[in-house]
């Protein structure tokens, strides 16, 4: 399935200069959304994960479904302020800005293997936050997955060390 009809470019979003991909045609067909899900869930079982981490929101449409059809425990990377209990935070920044992501912190045990799911690696500056969360907790990442990769915007090398897959390339 050609899942990249049912991504479409939106210009000058959020802000000028920025050509942002617009996901939601892919949630609102379902046989595309369930054969991204299909395949992204592939992808996680190639490697012995523990337990998937997302962050919000996008990262959590695709987390849920995987987390679920894996069988495997699922961690949600927050913005200030959503988390009820302790957590620590780690400050990211990104094509258009920057911020802070939390997690809670006993959400991660020591020697975890976690994979990373998200819709779209652009930067990889939220991905590098949830990176360095996780590492802090002392778990380990197998594998990152994303539904599409925007190469254009990043350095080849990007997360070299890492496992890292995606269903689409830009």
């Amino acid at each position: 399935m050609d899942l990249k009809k049912y991504i479409v470019d939106v210009k000058d979003f959020p802000k000028k200069g920025v050509t942002f991909k617009d996901i939601t045609p892919l949630l609102n067909d379902a046989s595309a959304f369930k054969h991204a899900i299909d395949e992204m869930a592939k992808l996680i079982l190639k490697n012995d994960i523990d337990v998937i981490v997302a962050p919000e929101a996008r990262g959590f449409i695709f987390a849920a479904p995987i987390a679920y059809a894996t069988k495997k425990r699922l961690v949600l990377i927050r913005k200030p302020g959503k988390l009820p209990r302790a957590t620590v935070k780690t400050d990211y920044s990104l094509e258009y800005g920057s911020g802070e992501l939390q997690i809670h912190l006993d959400d991660l045990k020591p020697n975890d293997k976690v994979a990373i799911v998200d819709d779209v690696l652009a930067t990889g500056g939220t991905t590098q936050g949830i990176i360095n969360l996780i590492e802090n907790q002392k778990a380990i990442v197998k594998e990152i997955v994303f539904l599409a990769d925007l190469k254009f915007l990043h350095e080849n090398d990007l997360f070299k060390n890492y496992n890292l897959s995606s269903l689409l390339e830009y």
